[in-house]
């Protein structure tokens, strides 16, 4: 017993040291990736003509990736890969490539987010940290989550529900206990790392308490958890008929060209810039102000184009934008709190597509207070189960739970 505790504490202070530049690295590169962002955002904004380009730059993105991606234009598929196949590798170009492309496609007016870039930075980071570490197959596994869960944490701030969202981010509906306490730690650290840098990331106002539980609110819950379900449902689908759609066009490089004409020719028509992009103010707006019927659609339309076609970026912050604007929009026929409803259906339709209700939870609690935790922890639930068994993640691997419903 003497003999073992040196060795157990020797295998500790490696795992502390191991997390800490993980950390480090993460957080650092999710500050100058938020930094750079907001640099091409404000660009983009103030210079509309750069709109009228973002078919070329599709045209880049896709040849990049063509030409020197390789395994890396696996993007989230390959994190899925390497946590069930802990022999297989995530190249180190991963990182630059995917920072890079979601620059581009910000920086020209793509509908996209970020967090697809973060995961992947941070599980490539963890990756090549993993080849020095002689850990196990088990220990690189929990490394993995510890990056992407960095990643997911520095860039939203939100180091709970990015710890949470690791672990349900490899198996639809299944927490992977096990790596809990070295993820919260590498999540802490690095979205504080992050923090060091400035104040970069999108505050949220508090959400007051609502109305006493009781059976009326109870129902109405249902009824907005079903709408955020039936549009997560929507969105994949609509994904997959769009990607379908570009599949069969047989050259790789005219995809981004149509779906990047298309963006541009939406934005035309509608004579707005509210679309593009990230969406964050229109995203503050709907907590304030009825959002218009039609909001949710049309940056769910626009997004599945952008990200289809080729562009990089994410879905989780267009799904911010598409549950806040829907749940924003129901708030005259469901009698709950507009800032409430905007905040469910913020965190709603994340937890359908995503399938991982328990850190949106999280991601609620910790951006609008503790106060309504119940309410969106019934939301989520419903979203989740609602949408159906298929997510965003295509490689993501169902737990029983959903295996159950669907049969």
């Amino acid at each position: 017993m003497q003999q073992k505790t040196p060795v157990r504490i020797k295998f500790l202070l490696k795992w502390m040291l191991v997390l800490a530049i993980l950390s480090i690295c993460v957080g650092s590169l999710s500050a100058f990736f938020l930094y750079l962002l907001n640099v091409v955002t404000s660009t983009r904004e103030i210079n509309n003509w750069l709109l009228y380009f973002l078919p070329l730059a599709g045209v880049f993105i896709v040849w990049g990736y063509n030409r020197y991606g390789g395994e890396a234009s696996k993007g989230n598929e390959l994190l899925f890969f390497r946590y069930y196949n802990p022999r297989d590798t995530i190249p180190l170009k991963m990182a630059p490539m995917v920072i890079l492309g979601t620059l581009v496609t910000h920086l020209f007016g793509g509908s996209a987010g970020r967090e697809g870039t973060a995961i992947q930075y941070g599980g490539t980071i963890a990756d090549q940290i993993s080849k020095h570490t002689g850990f196990s197959k088990r220990g690189q596994r929990i490394l993995l989550l510890c990056g992407i869960a960095a990643g997911f944490s520095s860039l939203f701030g939100t180091p709970l529900a990015g710890s949470v969202f690791a672990l349900e981010f490899v198996k639809k509906g299944r927490f992977r206990w096990y790596g809990l306490p070295l993820v919260l730690l590498s999540s802490f650290f690095a979205t504080w790392v992050c923090n060091q840098y400035g104040n970069l990331h999108t505050h949220y106002d508090p959400i007051k308490l609502a109305p006493t539980f009781d059976f009326k609110i109870l129902l109405y819950l249902a009824l907005a958890g079903f709408a955020f379900g039936t549009a997560a449902r929507l969105f994949y689908h609509l994904n997959h008929s769009i990607s379908w759609a570009f599949r069969k066009i047989n050259q790789p490089l005219v995809r981004p060209l149509v779906g990047g004409i298309l963006v541009l020719l939406t934005v035309w028509l509608l004579q707005t810039t509210k679309y593009i992009g990230l969406g964050i103010p229109a995203i503050l707006e709907s907590f304030i102000h009825v959002a218009s019927p039609t909001d949710f659609f049309i940056k769910m339309l626009l997004t599945s184009i952008t990200l289809c076609a080729g562009f990089k970026g994410g879905e989780v912050t267009p799904l911010f934008f598409i549950g806040a604007t829907l749940g924003s929009a129901l708030s005259p026929y469901i009698p709950i709190p507009i800032a409430l409803l905007t905040a469910l259906g913020f965190v709603g339709v994340f937890a359908g597509c995503t399938k991982t209700p328990i850190g949106c939870t999280f991601m609620a609690i910790e951006l609008f207070g503790w106060e309504n935790a119940h309410y969106y922890l019934l939301v989520c639930l419903i979203s989740f189960l609602v949408s159906g068994r298929k997510g965003i993640y295509h490689t993501q691997k169902n737990s029983r739970l959903i295996r159950q419903k669907q049969t």
